[in-house]
C-alpha cells in the first residue's frame, strides 16, 4: 500500500480515538452500574472498539516510514495497549473469569471474531533485530562447545562387537539379494501370461468405423465427466463451501510480504538521516540564533534587576537551577499555578499560627474526625454502590497523542514530500527550544556573578546587614537538602560482584538452564472461536474455553506486557501464570511462542532440569541470583516450570532424584523481590495434573492461572486442515475433513500431530498426485494413541473451580456472592443493621 493509504488508516484510527475519549472523559462523573451485565457490555464495547483501532495503529506503525510521524504513532499505540490490558483487568475483576464471551457485543457492531483477533506489533522483536542476533550467536556458539562432548559419549555408548557387526552386514545382504530375486521372478509370470492372454485372443478384427465410434463415445464420455466435476467445484467454491485451491504461480502474498520488507529498509534509512539531520540543525542553530539568543537574555535579565529595584528597593535572588533559573522569572503562570503558591502560602501561614494552638485542636479534631466516621459510613456506601471504573494511567497518554496528531499532522501540507523524510521545520523548532535551554544555562552563571557584584556594591553601603541573614537562609537550605539525599533504599546484596554479564549468561547456558528458544510463533497455536459462550453463561453453564480464547489470554497476559516497557511499567502487573491442561495441549508450545514474540530469554528452571546442578542452600541461593541478575540485564526474561505442581506436593518420594520441592521457598521470595513494574520478567509454570499440588501454596505463587483444554469440534476442523498442510500435504474435496473432526473428539493438537506425521511420510507425499489423501488412513495411527476423556476433562474442570477466581466465579453464578450483583458493601450493611434491630 501507499504512503496516502496509511495516513488514512492512521487519521480513521485518531478519529475512532477521539471518539473512545469522550467516552472516557465525560463531562460529568459517571453513576456507579448496579447491573453487572451492563457494566460488562460497557467494557466489552470498549474493548473491542480499542482492539479495532490497536490493529490499525500497529499495521500503520509497522509501514510507515516518516520517522517524526513514528514517533506520535509509537506514543499512541504504547497507551492503546496499555488501555486493552487495564480493560481486561477490569472484565476480570468483574466476571472473575479470564476467559469472556462477546457473541452477542460483536452481532450487535457488525463484526467478525477475525476482526478483533489481536495483533502483536512487530517492533518487539525488529527493533532489537540487531541485538537478537548477536546473542543468538553467542548462544549457538556456546552450545557447539557443549555438544561435541555430548556426541562423544553418545558415540562411546553405541559400540558393537565385530561379529554383531558382521551379522548386520550379512542380513541387509540377504535382503538386497532376495528382493532382486523376487523383482526377476515377477517379470518373468508377467511375461508368460501375457503371452497366454495372446494366444487366447487371436488376431483382433474390428470394422475401423466401429472402432472410431467406440474411442469417440469413450473420449466424449470422459470430457462430459471432467467439465460436470470442474462446475461442481466451481459452483462450491462460489457458495464458500470449498476453499479456492493454491496456486503456486501466484505470487500476491510473497510480493506484499516483499514490499513491506522494503518499506523496513526505507525506515531503517529515513531513521539514520533524521538522526544525522538532529545533529546538524542543532549546530547550525547554535552558531546562528546563539548569540543573539545570549544577548537577548542577558538584556531581559538587566531589565528585570532594574525593575525589581525600583520596586522593592532592592535587587532580587536569582533562581536557583532547580527551580528553572531565569526561565522561572520569564515564565507565564497559569491561573492554577498561581492558586497553588497562594494556597500554599496560606498553608505555610496557618502551620505557625497552629504550633501555638496545636494541643488543644488536635483533641476536638480527633473527637471531630471519629464522629464524622461513625456518621460517614453509609454515605460512603451509598456513593460506591455498584460498579464504578477505575482511574486510567493511559487515557492521558493517548490524549497527549491525539492532541499532537491534531496540533502538527492534521492540515500539514505535504506535498512536496512525497518520499516521507523528515520534516526539517519541525526540528528546527525543537532544536531550537534545546538551544535556548543550552544558552539559558551559560548565561544564568554569568548573571548570577553579575548579581552578586551588584549586591556587594550596595551591601558596603548599607554595611552588609542582609547579606548575613540571605547567607543563614542559604546555609539552613543547604541542610534540608542534604537529608533528603541522605535516604536511601537498601541495596540487595551482590553474590557476583567480580563478574560480568557476560561470564554469568555462558555458565547458565553451558549447565543448560538457559535454552535455546523454538522457531514458534502465537499464530501456530491454530484455534477456532467459540460462537456458545455467551449463550451458555447466560444458561448458567460455564462453558470450556476454546483454544482461540487460550490464544488471545497468553497474548495479554504475557506477551504484551512484556514486549513494551511503557506497558509493563504502568499496566496491571502480571508476575506469573500457570497453564494447565493434558497432555498434548500445546503448553510448552505457548511458552516458546512467548519467548520468540518478545525476543525473551528462555530460563528453565523445571525440578529434573536444575536436579544436581547448585548443590546445597548456598548453590540455591547462587543458583536464584544468578537466574534473576541475569535475566533482569537481558530482559525481556521467561523463567519456565514443568511440571510444577510437584513443588507444591504433600509427599513427594524419597526416591525421586529431581528434588522437586528445592524451590518451594525461594520462589516465593524471589517473586517478592525481583519481580517489579521496571523489569519485565515473568515466570510461567506448565502442569498436566494440576490437582495433585496444593491449591493455596500454588494459587500464591502464579497469579493467573489459564487452563488449556482438550479442541472442540470447531478448532479440530481447522486443526485438521491446518496439520495436513503444514506437512506437506494436500486438502483435496475428497478428504472428508468434518468426518475426522468428529471421530477425533477428545484427542489433542499434539495428537492429531503426531498422526500427520506418522501418515505423511516422504513416500506418501510423492503419491498424492496420484493417490490423494483419504480419511481412512489416519484411522490405524489414530487407534494407536489414547485419548483425553471426558473423565479426565471433569477433573479439570473441578480443579479450576477450587482456584480463588474459580470460587468467587460460581459463588457469583450461584448468587452468593454480594458484589456479584453489583450490591456493593450497602447489602452487607444493610444485612447486619436488620439483626441488630431484631
Amino acid at each position: 500500500m501507499s504512503h496516502s493509504t496509511y495516513n488514512k488508516q492512521w487519521t480513521e484510527a485518531q478519529m475512532a480515538l477521539d471518539d473512545l475519549m469522550q467516552v472516557e472523559n465525560p463531562p460529568e462523573p459517571p453513576k456507579p452500574e448496579k447491573d453487572r451485565l451492563a457494566a460488562f457490555q460497557l467494557l466489552a464495547t470498549m474493548y473491542i472498539k480499542y482492539i479495532q483501532i490497536f490493529r490499525r495503529l500497529e499495521s500503520c506503525y509497522d509501514q510507515i516510514v516518516h520517522p517524526q510521524k513514528r514517533r506520535v504513532l509509537r506514543h499512541v499505540l504504547d497507551g492503546t495497549m496499555g488501555r486493552i490490558l487495564e480493560l481486561k483487568g477490569e472484565m476480570v475483576n468483574l466476571e472473575y473469569s479470564e476467559f469472556h464471551y462477546m457473541d452477542d457485543v460483536l452481532s450487535d457492531l457488525k463484526l467478525t471474531p477475525q476482526d478483533i483477533e489481536m495483533p502483536i506489533p512487530k517492533y518487539f522483536v525488529l527493533e532489537r533485530a540487531k541485538a537478537l542476533k548477536e546473542r543468538q550467536k553467542v548462544l549457538e556458539q556456546i552450545l557447539a562447545k557443549v555438544k561435541p562432548q555430548d556426541s562423544e559419549m553418545g558415540k562411546e555408548e553405541l559400540k558393537m562387537t565385530v561379529q554383531e557387526a558382521v551379522l548386520i552386514v550379512q542380513t541387509m545382504e540377504r535382503a538386497r539379494q532376495g528382493r532382486l530375486r523376487a523383482k526377476f521372478m515377477r517379470d518373468i509370470r508377467l511375461t508368460e501370461e501375457r503371452e497366454r492372454l495372446a494366444q487366447q485372443r487371436g488376431a483382433p478384427s474390428i470394422d475401423p468405423e466401429v472402432a472410431a465410434v467406440r474411442v469417440q463415445k469413450h473420449w466424449k464420455g470422459f470430457a462430459q465427466r471432467r467439465r460436470t466435476t470442474r462446475e461442481r467445484d466451481e459452483e462450491l467454491m462460489f457458495i464458500g463451501m470449498v476453499p479456492p485451491p493454491r496456486d503456486p504461480k501466484n505470487m500476491t502474498l510473497g510480493n506484499a510480504k516483499k514490499v513491506e520488507s522494503l518499506r523496513r529498509t526505507t525506515q531503517d534509512e529515513h531513521e539514520r538521516e533524521y538522526q544525522q539531520a538532529l545533529i546538524t540543525i542543532k549546530d547550525k542553530i547554535r552558531e546562528s540564533e546563539g548569540p543573539d539568543m545570549k544577548e537577548n537574555m542577558q538584556e531581559q535579565i538587566r531589565q528585570w534587576f532594574i525593575e525589581c529595584r525600583d520596586a522593592t528597593g532592592k535587587f532580587p535572588d536569582f533562581p536557583d537551577e532547580d527551580e528553572g533559573g531565569s526561565s522561572a522569572i520569564f515564565k507565564q503562570k497559569t491561573v492554577e499555578e498561581v492558586e497553588a503558591e497562594l494556597n500554599n502560602k496560606e498553608e505555610k501561614k496557618g502551620k505557625k499560627s497552629g504550633k501555638k494552638s496545636g494541643k488543644k485542636s488536635g483533641k476536638k479534631d480527633k473527637k471531630d474526625k471519629k464522629g464524622k466516621k461513625g456518621k460517614g459510613k453509609g454515605d460512603d456506601d451509598e456513593e460506591e454502590e455498584g460498579w464504578k471504573m477505575t482511574p486510567s494511567n493511559f487515557v492521558p497518554t493517548i490524549g497527549e497523542g491525539s492532541d499532537t496528531y491534531k496540533g502538527v499532522w492534521v492540515d500539514r501540507d505535504e506535498v512536496d514530500n512525497f518520499s516521507q523524510k523528515h520534516d526539517q521545520e519541525l526540528i528546527k523548532e525543537e532544536k531550537r527550544l534545546e538551544v535556548e535551554d543550552e544558552v539559558r544555562v551559560q548565561v544564568d552563571e554569568l548573571m548570577r556573578e553579575e548579581l552578586k557584584n551588584l549586591q556587594m556594591a550596595v551591601e558596603r553601603d548599607k554595611k552588609g546587614k542582609k547579606g548575613k541573614k540571605s547567607g543563614k537562609k542559604k546555609k539552613k537550605k543547604g541542610k534540608k537538602s542534604g537529608k533528603k539525599k541522605g535516604k536511601k533504599g537498601k541495596k540487595e546484596k551482590d553474590l557476583t560482584p567480580d563478574r560480568s554479564i557476560e561470564s554469568l549468561y555462558e555458565e547458565l547456558v553451558e549447565q543448560g538452564v538457559i535454552k535455546k528458544v523454538q522457531d514458534i510463533h502465537i499464530s501456530d497455536f491454530v484455534g477456532e472461536y467459540s460462537y456458545l459462550g455467551t449463550t451458555l453463561r447466560q444458561a448458567n453453564i460455564e462453558p470450556m474455553p476454546s483454544l482461540s480464547d487460550v490464544r488471545r489470554v497468553v497474548t495479554e497476559f504475557g506477551v504484551l506486557p512484556l514486549g513494551s516497557p511503557a506497558v509493563h511499567e504502568r499496566a496491571p502487573l502480571v508476575k506469573s501464570m500457570m497453564l494447565a491442561g493434558p497432555r498434548g495441549t500445546g503448553k510448552k508450545m505457548l511458552v516458546h511462542a512467548i519467548c520468540n514474540e518478545t525476543g525473551a530469554n528462555l530460563f528453565d528452571l523445571t525440578a529434573a532440569n536444575i536436579a544436581g546442578r547448585y548443590p546445597g542452600k548456598d548453590g540455591l541461593k547462587m543458583l536464584i541470583h544468578m537466574v534473576f541478575k541475569v535475566g533482569r540485564a537481558l530482559q525481556p526474561s521467561v523463567y519456565h516450570i514443568d511440571n510444577c505442581e510437584l513443588m507444591f506436593k504433600k509427599k513427594v518420594p524419597k526416591t525421586d532424584p529431581t528434588d522437586p520441592k528445592r524451590l518451594k521457598k525461594e520462589l516465593p521470595k524471589a517473586i517478592k523481590a525481583y519481580f517489579k513494574p521496571e523489569d519485565r520478567i515473568l515466570l510461567v509454570g506448565t502442569s498436566r495434573t494440576p490437582f495433585d499440588g496444593e491449591m493455596k501454596p500454588m494459587c500464591q505463587a502464579y497469579q493467573r492461572v489459564i487452563l488449556i483444554p482438550r479442541p472442540d469440534y470447531a478448532s479440530r476442523h481447522l486443526l485438521w486442515r491446518t496439520l495436513i498442510t503444514n506437512h506437506n500435504g494436500i486438502v483435496h474435496t475428497g478428504l472428508d475433513v468434518s468426518s475426522l473432526a468428529k471421530v477425533t473428539d477428545g484427542y489433542t493438537p499434539g495428537h492429531i500431530d503426531e498422526v500427520c506425521v506418522s501418515v505423511l511420510k516422504e513416500r506418501r507425499i510423492a503419491d498424492l498426485a496420484k493417490k490423494p489423501l483419504q480419511g481412512v488412513e489416519f484411522l490405524s495411527a489414530l487407534a494407536k494413541i489414547d485419548p483425553i476423556y471426558k473423565e479426565e476433562e471433569e477433573a479439570y474442570k473441578s480443579w479450576y473451580a477450587k482456584t480463588p477466581l474459580g470460587k468467587k466465579r460460581s459463588k457469583a453464578a450461584a448468587g452468593d456472592d454480594d458484589d456479584a450483583g453489583a450490591k456493593g458493601k450497602g447489602g452487607k450493611g444493610a444485612k447486619k443493621g436488620g439483626k441488630k434491630k431484631k
